[in-house]
């Protein structure tokens, strides 16, 4: 806020960095702009401090739908003042001389302007929409709001910029919005019920494929149980049956080697039997025409020779005596 010190028939205007100053001099600009610091007459001087900052403006009031329902409109409006010269030419911004009813304030006046447009541009909107759709569209109601506003010239022969503005909330009366927001409602507990059964059928399913999972582990392990023994089975029956032809083989090599064993002691038998009867031949070939008395004497040989030696006291009775005795018993 700016400083003003009286001192003897003049005074000094201190300014701020956030007040546009315009001091007028028997009607003529004298001073102007931001942070201004000036001597001055009071009797031939007027003081305006136009505000250098954005201001805020929030507004509320009613308007009715085309189905005649009450509505209340909530927005908000930033704005500045963008020529602080023209501002203080058309609204009262003075502090010298000052004023005595603030209601008079420029920027109440500006406030009061934007104000009484922004509810005849809403008003005459939401008087064309149904309750749903403007209860239901608010961002609509911003657009036309904000189309209003550019197109005022009032605003702009005022030296005011509107820098943002919102539509805060569109609301009806209180039964009414609870009826509204039945629909909503029981939309919402429904989608709330359908996720409940949803994850609940999510469980079950994964509960189901978890026991498909287990009951087809168990199946696939009792499968490979199954063929493990038959392989087993399989196995021991080649092993037994490499084992009965391996003992087969060595059955049949040992009856072969029985066999040709046999035939060579049949061989030798036959041959030695060959060789005993041709020594037989050859020996009664031999005593073909020998007398009988000979004959004798041989037989008694060979006779004496099976007896083995005996001895009686200092007798010894050989086969060679025996031989000769007995011949000569013979003759």
């Amino acid at each position: 806020m700016s400083i003003i010190k009286n001192a003897i028939g003049f005074s000094h205007y201190q300014g701020t960095s956030t007040a546009y100053v315009v001091h007028l001099k028997r009607g003529r600009i004298a001073h102007q702009g931001v942070g201004q610091s000036f001597w001055f007459h009071r009797s031939t001087s007027v003081i305006s401090e136009v505000p250098g900052v954005d201001q805020e403006l929030p507004a509320l009031f009613h308007a009715f739908t085309s189905d005649h329902q009450d509505v209340s409109i909530q927005i908000t409006v930033t704005y500045r003042f963008a020529d602080p010269i023209v501002a203080s030419q058309r609204l009262d911004f003075a502090v010298l001389p000052a004023r005595t009813d603030d209601a008079t304030d420029g920027r109440t006046q500006a406030g009061a302007v934007m104000t009484r447009l922004a509810q005849s541009i809403l008003v005459a909107n939401t008087s064309k929409l149904s309750l749903e759709r403007v209860v239901g569209h608010v961002d609509q109601s911003h657009e036309v709001l904000a189309r209003g506003f550019e197109a005022d010239q009032r605003l702009k022969t005022l030296g005011v910029e509107v820098v943002d503005l919102h539509v805060l909330a569109i609301r009806p009366q209180s039964d009414l919005e609870k009826a509204l927001q039945t629909p909503l409602r029981e939309q919402i507990q429904s989608n709330a019920d359908k996720a409940t059964y949803d994850r609940r059928m999510r469980a079950a399913e994964r509960e189901h494929t978890l026991s498909e999972g287990e009951l087809a582990s168990k199946i696939q392990l009792a499968t490979r149980r199954s063929r493990l023994v038959e392989q087993e089975g399989v196995n021991a029956r080649h092993q037994a049956e490499a084992e009965a032809a391996a003992e087969l083989i060595v059955s049949k090599g040992h009856a072969e080697r029985l066999g040709i064993q046999a035939k060579a002691e049949a061989e030798s038998t036959r041959l030695a039997g060959e060789a005993d009867a041709g020594r037989t031949k050859a020996l009664m070939d031999a005593f073909e025409g020998v007398d009988i008395a000979t004959l004798r004497a041989l037989a008694l040989r060979d006779l004496a020779s099976g007896i083995p030696k005996m001895t009686i006291g200092d007798v010894t009775i050989t086969p060679d005596l025996l031989s000769k005795a007995l011949t000569a018993w013979a003759a």
